[in-house]
C-alpha cells in the first residue's frame, strides 16, 4: 500500500495536532519559554519542523508506503488513538494545567511521529522524532515544573 509523493493522512494529522496549539498560543499570548538552554531550544525547533514536513513529504525516501496491511492498520489506528488522546488531554489541560498533562502533551506527538516513521519505514522521520521528543519533553518539563 502506497501514498505516493504526498501523504495526505500525515498532513491531516499534523494539522489536527496544531489546532489546540494555536488556540493555546492565542489564549496565553505571554507564555514565556523558561528553558534558557539555547542548544536545546534550537534542537527542538529543528526536530519539530523536520517532523512536520516529513509527516507528509517523503524526503529521504522514494515514496510513502507500507510493507504490509498490518503496518498500515497500526499506522491508522495507532495514530487515531494517539491523536484522540492528544485532543482529549488538551481539553483537560485548558481547564486546569498540570505538569503531568503538559508532559503527556509532549510525549504523545513524539509517539505519533515515531509510530509514523516506523510504520512508513521513513527513518529520517524516526530520527527527527527522537531528536524532537528528547528536546520537547525536556523543555516542557522545565516550563511546567
Amino acid at each position: 500500500m502506497e501514498f505516493g509523493f504526498i501523504n495526505l493522512m500525515g498532513f491531516v494529522i499534523v494539522a489536527v495536532m496544531l489546532i489546540p496549539n494555536i488556540f493555546f498560543d492565542v489564549r496565553f499570548k505571554n507564555t514565556e519559554n523558561r528553558c534558557r538552554n539555547k542548544a536545546i531550544n534550537i534542537t527542538e525547533q529543528i526536530g519539530r519542523y523536520a517532523c512536520f514536513i516529513l509527516m507528509f513529504m517523503p524526503l529521504g525516501v522514494w515514496e510513502f508506503g507500507f510493507g504490509s496491511v498490518l503496518a498500515f492498520l497500526v499506522y491508522l489506528f495507532g495514530n487515531g488513538i494517539l491523536l484522540f488522546a492528544y485532543l482529549l488531554i488538551w481539553i483537560f489541560y485548558f481547564r486546569r494545567q498540570s505538569v503531568s498533562k503538559a508532559l503527556a502533551l509532549a510525549v504523545i506527538p513524539t509517539c505519533i511521529f515515531l509510530l509514523s516513521g516506523i510504520t512508513l519505514k521513513h527513518w529520517l522521520l524516526t530520527v527527527s522524532a527522537v531528536v524532537f521528543g528528547a528536546a520537547h519533553i525536556y523543555i516542557t518539563y522545565v516550563n511546567n515544573k
